[in-house]
């Protein structure tokens, strides 16, 4: 079946799997005729939301709303200005919005000036809280479709989630270092930016639910509220080992990394498994050092491509749902580090 689509973007217009989808194109059996015509119409419908937004030369100028630290808006900046020049070439245009700390009424506040101001769309990263919701209802009405990334607002208005499923990262999580842990005594920092960011809240729920359920001998401390900056994280995390030494393990869902491992060597304190979230610049270097263990990585430019699909699905298709799409997770160690971008 010829293409010119990534087998990612056909299975994501079409709500298959990408298994599914190559099976079809490369002619394999045990595929249904619905799920063939399925395919073949993702695949027509590709070609028709790249063929208008080519011929009207139109630019979609979209804006990127983000609450994060700086070490990860650079890499979500760098993904999008990557994927901007592969899919669709010219055809968008991004506009960063970047902070590491916003509080919700300057999130409002921002969305609301880019809604009256005019947007082909929003891809948005901030905490799940009434007063987001409802300037994300806002934009929706105007006709700007809004898409979260790595980070969901299920009860909102937005028109589609870009991102890893964080509950299962949360139970990946649970999993290597209980594995670690298990002829061990001990006790895992768990490390939040926000509580207010249902990404994260997943993450911890998935946590806490495999190490409850498969390894009970292991305890659990949290510290919240750092934002993900190195300063406020190391005295959350030297606080929280002053007054428990049975720490000796870290999931690090809110970032902080080197501020955390500052605070264990300042103590004295070994780590026997360090899982980290992202493979940002701090922790390629610190996850070469080995001094995290693992690093759990979902392809930015994936979630890139999602927001950038969902947006022109939106804008050709007006009323159309958007399908479900989630990034898959790798298991990162010093030995299969991938290049960087």
């Amino acid at each position: 079946m010829a293409h010119l689509f990534l087998v990612k973007d056909i299975a994501f217009q079409a709500g298959l799997s990408t298994a599914t989808v190559d099976r079809v194109l490369n002619g394999r059996p045990g595929v249904r005729q619905q799920t063939e015509m399925r395919v073949k119409a993702a695949i027509a419908e590709l070609e028709k939301q790249q063929a208008g937004a080519v011929a009207s030369g139109r630019t979609l100028a979209i804006d990127i709303v983000m609450e994060t630290p700086q070490r990860f808006s650079d890499a979500v900046r760098a993904a999008f200005e990557a994927e901007m020049a592969a899919f669709l070439p010219g055809v968008f245009r991004c506009r960063f919005h970047f902070a590491e700390v916003m509080k919700p009424a300057e999130m409002v506040q921002l969305l609301d000036r880019i809604r009256l101001r005019g947007s082909d769309g929003v891809v948005l990263k901030a905490p799940d809280v009434v007063e987001v919701a409802a300037a994300v209802a806002r934009a929706d009405s105007a006709g700007i479709p809004v898409v979260t990334l790595v980070t969901d607002l299920p009860n909102s208005a937005r028109i589609a989630y870009a991102g890893a499923d964080n509950r299962a990262a949360g139970e990946t999580a649970a999993y290597l270092i209980g594995e670690v842990l298990a002829s061990h005594s001990g006790k895992v920092l768990v490390t939040l930016s926000s509580g207010r960011f249902r990404g994260e809240e997943e993450r911890e729920i998935g946590f806490r639910r495999i190490i409850r359920a498969h390894y009970p001998d292991i305890g659990i401390t949290e510290i919240s509220e750092g934002h993900g900056s190195d300063a406020a994280t190391g005295t959350l995390a030297a606080a929280a080992l002053a007054a428990d030494p049975a720490i000796n393990a870290v999931y690090s869902i809110g970032g902080g990394n080197r501020a955390v491992l500052a605070a264990f060597d300042t103590a004295g304190r070994p780590v026997r498994v360090f899982v980290a979230h992202d493979l940002d610049a701090d922790n390629r270097v610190l996850l070469a050092a080995r001094r995290i263990g693992f690093v759990l990585h979902h392809d930015l430019r994936t979630d890139a491509r999602s927001a950038f699909r969902a947006i022109v699905g939106r804008v050709t298709s007006p009323g159309r749902a958007v399908p479900a799409s989630l990034s898959s997770v790798e298991i990162v160690t010093p030995y299969n580090m991938p290049a960087g971008d």
